[in-house]
């Protein structure tokens, strides 16, 4: 009879530590969720990187409002400053994926076009002797024009140790017929030439 008091006793005991963890984990649960990580509380530019100029190799803006950061897929930043037969050629740019797994890439050029520390370049069509801006989803590249443009402003360039910094905004029209406007933007670059 002790034995079987005592096996009742110590059963009792192990549902009281079995239905103590349910609840804790319960709880924890609960009290953890992917509210969280959604940084809809936050203001849209302080998710972006700090404009600086020491070759942080960052890149960020608004698209269409929300953050556009760089990441995921192949190549996710890129920028070039050639000599090209004689030409100087610019391009940097920055790819992403959305939560559907599209990719989406923002870059701003010069054709043909040297660019020089503290200069504003208007972005217009991608023909010779002009700085532009590019938007591209999966498969569709658009760039700015006449009509939708928008401003790249060299805020540091260091041709010896290969940086480049920057802000810019845009607006471009996708294949769709729908305006994106891209703003706020900030790079901080390292690039190959």
């Amino acid at each position: 009879m002790r034995n079987y008091l005592k096996q009742s006793y110590q059963l009792k005991e192990v549902k009281y530590c079995v239905n103590t963890l349910f609840f804790l984990f319960t709880l924890l649960f609960i009290a953890c969720n992917n509210d969280d990580d959604n940084n809809s509380g936050q203001n849209p530019i302080s998710q972006l990187p700090p404009a600086t100029q020491t070759g942080a190799n960052t890149f960020g803006c608004l698209l269409d409002g929300e953050p556009f950061l760089p990441g995921g897929g192949t190549n996710p930043l890129d920028c070039v400053y050639q000599l090209i037969n004689g030409e100087r050629f610019f391009n940097v740019q920055g790819n992403a994926q959305d939560e559907n797994f599209n990719l989406i890439g923002l870059s701003l050029s010069t054709n043909a076009k040297e660019i020089q520390e503290e200069s504003t370049y208007i972005l217009i069509e991608n023909n010779p002797n002009n700085a532009f801006g590019g938007y591209f989803f999966n498969s569709g590249f658009v760039y700015t024009d006449s009509t939708n443009s928008g401003e790249l402003h060299i805020t540091h360039l260091d041709l010896i140790n290969q940086t480049v910094s920057g802000t810019f905004f845009f607006d471009v029209v996708d294949q769709n017929g729908h305006l994106h406007e891209i703003r706020d933007g900030r790079f901080d670059m390292q690039f190959t030439q």
